[in-house]
């Protein structure tokens, strides 16, 4: 007798998020399968990859970036040409000198980018400050409200933080919002339950639940992923369904794996190639684990990861 497989489909799902406008709008989630499971049941929504576009990117040093990106200047620059990307399904404006212990921009010259951002392309947008709490909660509600309209995913509200920035940016002006946790899945779900207590709609949530550079501690990413979705699905707790976003790049450009020059280590062999392979496999492992959609940096390892995804969905 042949073996027959016996499927496991779930009856939960994952929500299906719907990120930007028009033709270019990208939804995230919606699957009722385990990652990649397409021997169960046919993934609903290919995992999406977007590109960071940092307000520090003129200073990006390695060869792939300054030449894909030659020529551009402003924010809208490096946006417009992101968008050409292989692979890309949204952009993912990164705030970083607005930090107030770096380059301390203010947040009128990041709203400004954003909106000439947001002018300039056609993909979805994702917006990510500087870590600064404060900062960053200014920083949310101004651009949620300069691009109003826009369905933009604003991340990321912290416990610590929610009410001000999950009524600023969906409650008052109808954007998506991250909730943000450190590989833990009581904190995750615990931190659904308080916006969903602001009468924030689940489908307006995504989830970044922490991440980390491969070798750096991506044992407890892992464990947290498997824990949130065979909650969501095996015991179809609606607290955790919500999509997953990885941040990937921030991560994997500032370990010393990428950073190293290979006149200090030259046994690693070529710096960029270290930095794309580091990208590249901890965007493989958040994704086999759960991860709905993954920010990422070099044209090279965005292309890599968007075979594994066709090859997989």
């Amino acid at each position: 007798m042949s073996f027959v497989p016996k499927k496991q489909a779930y009856n939960a799902h994952i929500n299906a998020v719907t990120l930007g406008t028009g033709d270019k709008a990208t939804v995230i989630g919606g699957q009722n399968v385990l990652p990649f499971y397409t021997f169960d049941a046919p993934i609903e929504n290919a995992p999406k990859i977007g590109i960071e576009i940092s307000d520090a990117a003129g200073e990006w040093t390695a060869p792939g970036l300054k030449e894909f990106y030659a020529g551009c200047t402003t924010m809208a620059d490096f946006a417009k040409k992101a968008e050409t990307m292989e692979g890309a399904d949204f952009l993912c404006l990164h705030f970083e000198s607005a930090d107030p212990n770096g380059a301390n921009r203010s947040v009128e010259d990041c709203v400004a980018d954003a909106k000439a951002v947001a002018d300039a392309v056609s993909l979805p947008i994702v917006v990510m400050g500087c870590k600064n709490m404060e900062k960053d909660g200014e920083l949310f509600g101004k651009i949620a409200e300069a691009l109003q309209g826009k369905n933009i995913l604003v991340m990321s509200a912290k416990s610590e933080d929610y009410k001000t920035v999950g009524a600023s940016v969906a409650l008052a002006y109808g954007q998506k919002v991250g909730a943000e946790t450190a590989d833990d899945i009581n904190l995750a779900k615990q931190l659904n339950i308080m916006l969903k207590g602001l009468s924030i709609n689940p489908e307006n949530i995504i989830m970044n639940i922490g991440t980390a550079a491969v070798g750096y501690g991506f044992e407890y990413v892992a464990s947290t992923l498997d824990r949130v979705r065979a909650a969501a699905l095996a015991q179809s707790d609606e607290d955790l369904q919500m999509p997953i976003i990885a941040p990937v790049s921030t991560d994997t450009w500032g370990v010393k794996e990428s950073i190293a020059t290979a006149e200090d280590v030259p046994e690693w062999g070529d710096q960029e190639e270290r930095a794309i392979g580091m990208e590249v496999s901890t965007a493989a492992a958040n994704l086999t684990g759960g991860a709905d959609a993954v920010i990422m940096r070099h044209p090279a390892a965005v292309a890599t990861i968007k075979k594994f995804i066709s090859e997989l969905v």
